[in-house]
């Protein structure tokens, strides 16, 4: 669609949000098995009960002219506390990158913070991905879910998008390739958003 099409009056930013706080505790200590179950059980599980949602993500969603969400629970479970009624579009394309942590003994264990930021670590820098999505294949799912976050917000609709913290900051780096400015960044944290606009 070009910029310059009469009946457009604005570009809609794109706002990417993380996913409230999950129920599943990280107090604890797993050996790199332990931590792929881990995952496992985190990927499957939702909140944890009982959180305010800030004011600021409920404005952004009742701003908003379009609202995605990960097919992953915490991400559904996030939408259904923000959207207040209004359509929700579940997609997979915004599901979190793998985290398979290297395979190192059983002796050795760390809390699922530490397993998260190394396995993390292998994955980005030394592809290591056990025959899930290699960092190449989700740069380029980054690439497709940033296509089809501009083409709404050329429409002139806000867009929002309630996902995950690592692959919304490869969307992000996506949108910036495609010209499109981080102006408002509220960082990594659960319920956080970060804001585009079209440069």
């Amino acid at each position: 669609m070009s910029l310059d099409t009469p009946h457009i009056t604005r570009l809609g930013d794109i706002v990417l949000a993380r996913h409230g706080k999950p129920a599943l505790s990280r107090k604890c200590w797993l050996t790199a098995q332990q931590y792929r179950d881990w995952w496992g059980r985190y990927d499957a599980g939702g909140l944890l009960e009982g959180q305010a949602v800030p004011p600021g993500i409920m404005q952004t969603a009742r701003e908003a002219g379009t609202i995605y969400a990960s097919t992953l629970r915490r991400a559904q479970e996030t939408a259904a506390a923000v959207s207040q009624g209004q359509p929700v579009h579940t997609h997979a394309v915004f599901v979190e990158a793998p985290l398979p942590p290297p395979h190192w003994p059983d002796w050795f264990k760390m809390p699922p913070r530490l397993w998260g930021v190394v396995a993390r670590l292998w994955w980005h820098v030394f592809n290591h991905h056990d025959g899930q999505e290699s960092r190449l294949e989700a740069e380029a799912r980054a690439g497709r879910a940033a296509d089809m976050l501009i083409e709404r917000a050329l429409a002139g609709q806000d867009v929002l998008v309630l996902a995950h913290g690592y692959f919304n900051h490869m969307i992000g780096q996506q949108l910036k390739a495609r010209g499109w400015k981080l102006v408002d960044d509220q960082g990594f944290k659960y319920w956080c958003q970060r804001r585009f606009r079209r440069a």
